[in-house]
């Protein structure tokens, strides 16, 4: 049996197309919502879906999202041995859940199954281009999935589910625990949603990377020791870039005009990333995206050792 779960939050159309795209996929579908004021809980129950409306006097997140609906699935009704997630603003492709679901019951060790999610208007903008690029990854057995997924029940129960404090991340975070409990995650060569970044602004993009490396300090603080290591190369390249550099810069300025020589070493990571094959376009952006992330973590570490709320950071 197979279940779905949808969160979402003023999602409008994207929600209508979402909740249309699971019909006849899965024997269950839950949606959570999450304080929309556009009738989305309403589109969703006219929908035939269950409706859970999360408790909005606790801190919101799509880990604590997720787990609502699995707990609504397990708790009352027929329980699923299967759960897809998805976000309110994707669609699953037809077919996508069957295919995923033949793949675990032919491959019982595989706790998660993923495959490709596009962007729906990848030529919307070159922020949506970009992100539809960073969809595109390895097919075969990865370290991680994102949060569209179909996983097994079971094994999600076993470690406990998601971790409901992450304000990002959470995903790769659950994949920890899974691979680190035997399970293993792939990635299939076949389509499985298309997704709406509705991206048009360089601040969305700013907000979004500094979300990306808030998320990369807070999984190295979790599981960065041996041997897992989870992302503390890419928290370390976001401090090195994003705050090192441009500090130091700053300090020898003081001494010396010759300092602004160190920014060449921004055009020279561009050219580096360029020859090993990435497109000029995700050159410069995976290079200025360094900025953002390091803002993203110190901005983890600021809450940590102040013992500050949790807050989302939403670019949308």
């Amino acid at each position: 049996m197979i279940g779905a779960v949808l969160i979402g939050r003023n999602e409008g159309e994207r929600l209508v197309r979402c909740l249309a795209s699971v019909a006849g996929q899965a024997d269950r579908v839950v949606y959570v919502d999450s304080g929309s004021t556009d009738g989305s809980a309403a589109a969703a129950r006219a929908a035939g879906a269950e409706v859970v409306d999360l408790d909005m006097d606790r801190p919101f997140t799509a880990a604590r999202a997720r787990n609502a609906g699995l707990a609504r699935l397990t708790e009352t009704g027929p329980a699923p041995d299967l759960v897809q997630f998805v976000d309110g603003d994707c669609e699953v492709q037809p077919g996508w859940i069957a295919t995923a679901a033949a793949f675990l019951a032919d491959h019982p060790q595989v706790a998660a199954v993923c495959g490709r999610r596009r962007e729906r208007f990848p030529a919307a903008s070159i922020y949506n281009r970009l992100i539809d690029t960073e969809w595109d990854t390895p097919v075969g057995e990865a370290r991680a999935c994102g949060g569209d997924a179909l996983m097994r029940v079971d094994a999600l129960q076993a470690v406990g589910g998601f971790n409901p404090a992450l304000i990002a991340g959470e995903e790769p975070e659950l994949c920890v625990r899974l691979r680190q409990a035997g399970w293993t995650i792939w990635r299939l060569d076949a389509e499985m949603t298309l997704h709406d970044a509705a991206m048009t602004r360089f601040s969305q993009w700013w907000t979004r990377a500094r979300r990306a490396g808030h998320a990369f300090a807070e999984g190295a603080a979790l599981h960065g020791a041996p041997p897992e290591r989870h992302k503390v190369r890419e928290t370390r390249r976001a401090l090195a870039w994003g705050v090192g550099l441009p500090l130091l810069t700053l300090l020898g300025l003081a001494i010396t005009p010759w300092a602004l020589v160190l920014l060449l070493a921004w055009p020279a990571q561009m050219l580096r990333l360029r020859l090993k094959g990435e497109s000029g376009l995700r050159a410069v952006f995976l290079t200025l995206a360094k900025l953002p992330e390091g803002q993203g973590v110190l901005s983890y570490w600021r809450r940590r050792l102040t013992g500050g709320p949790i807050a989302l950071i939403e670019y949308k």
